[in-house]
């Protein structure tokens, strides 16, 4: 009988031994949420091209039993749609991280988490501190709005500027527009900014009603920050002779003459950089960084042809000088 209860814990303990080292071996399941359509948004598209970027890296010379696996999940445009398509994601239980970048997915994810203890999430383009199972890495959008404003106010023969967002949140009342405000006035005391609304991320005719209506104010100068319905702010802004500042990727191509600046920043690169340091269990869990200029990841684009081409020396001369003063640590915007 002894020998028996003998074997059977030894059998019972060996198993044990055996399922511990399968589960060493489960191959570790990302998740990329694009909160909207990537074909619409550069944005996300570079996230997703860094994540894939970083698990193709990871997986390099890997057996099949130890790659990462990703599954990509473009939740559209309704914004609505989003916490019940992440929520799903996380339901799932199968993903060790979800991925994904947006200022309003903190918010989304903090009640998820208490149903879903275990879920991992990092987001990019986001802040959010002291919670063990967030990291955030925010770009520095005070000195992107500030330096779009600055060149606005430089290029502007009217003195007034205008900003059509998709949408208000807090980056854009806080961030936004407040520092794109002070960029203008910066660089002449008499810029104005007209903050305009299109009320959701898509509607491209909103977009341009709103760009007729700031040409009749007298607006010369554009950033436009909405989405698929930018698309409608070029096409009317290229009609009435004004010019367009851009965010967030380089979109001189997009209107070449009509675009006068581009403030990047370098998603894709972030994407993998994050996406590596998961897989290799170097992710720094309830912290949130805000990365710039300084940084590398936030720049200003000088070297388009388009850029070069469009906006006089004198100009490209001053927001040189002012780049290179951020970049050296002489100049904070915030």
């Amino acid at each position: 009988m002894c020998k028996k209860i003998l074997f059977v814990l030894l059998l019972t303990l060996s198993l044990g031994l055996f399922s511990c080292k399968a589960a060493a071996k489960k191959n570790l399941e990302v998740a990329v949420f694009i909160p909207g359509i990537c074909a619409d948004s550069p944005v996300y598209a570079m996230l997703r091209d860094g994540v894939l970027e970083g698990i193709d890296d990871y997986n390099s010379g890997k057996a099949d039993e130890k790659k990462a696996h990703v599954y990509i999940l473009e939740a559209g445009t309704n914004q609505s749609e989003w916490p019940a398509k992440i929520t799903a994601l996380a339901a799932e239980q199968k993903y060790d991280v979800i991925i994904s970048s947006n200022p309003s997915l903190p918010e989304i994810v903090t009640p998820i988490i208490e149903q879903f203890p275990e879920q991992k999430f990092i987001l990019l383009d986001a802040e959010c501190s002291g919670n063990k199972n967030i990291c955030t890495i925010c770009y520095n959008q005070y000195e992107q709005a500030y330096l779009t404003g600055y060149i606005g106010g430089l290029m502007s023969k009217s003195n007034k500027l205008g900003l059509i967002a998709a949408q208000e949140y807090p980056v854009m009342n806080n961030i936004i527009y407040p520092y794109f405000e002070k960029g203008a006035k910066d660089a002449v005391p008499a810029s104005t900014v007209d903050f305009q609304i299109v009320g959701n991320w898509y509607d491209a005719n909103k977009g341009a009603m709103l760009t007729d209506i700031l040409y009749d104010k007298g607006v010369d100068v554009i950033l436009p920050i909405c989405g698929g319905a930018s698309q409608g702010v070029i096409n009317s802004a290229v009609d009435h002779g004004i010019y367009i500042t851009w965010f967030d990727n380089n979109g001189f191509d997009k209107a070449p003459g009509t675009i006068i600046s581009s403030t990047v920043m370098l998603q894709r690169e972030l994407s993998a950089i994050v996406t590596k340091d998961f897989l290799n269990g170097k992710t720094e869990w309830g912290t949130a960084k805000m990365l710039g200029i300084k940084d590398g990841f936030v720049d200003f684009v000088q070297d388009d042809e388009n850029y070069i081409s469009t906006v006089p020396a004198n100009i490209r001369s001053k927001m040189a000088d002012l780049v290179s003063s951020i970049k050296e640590g002489k100049t904070t915007i915030q």
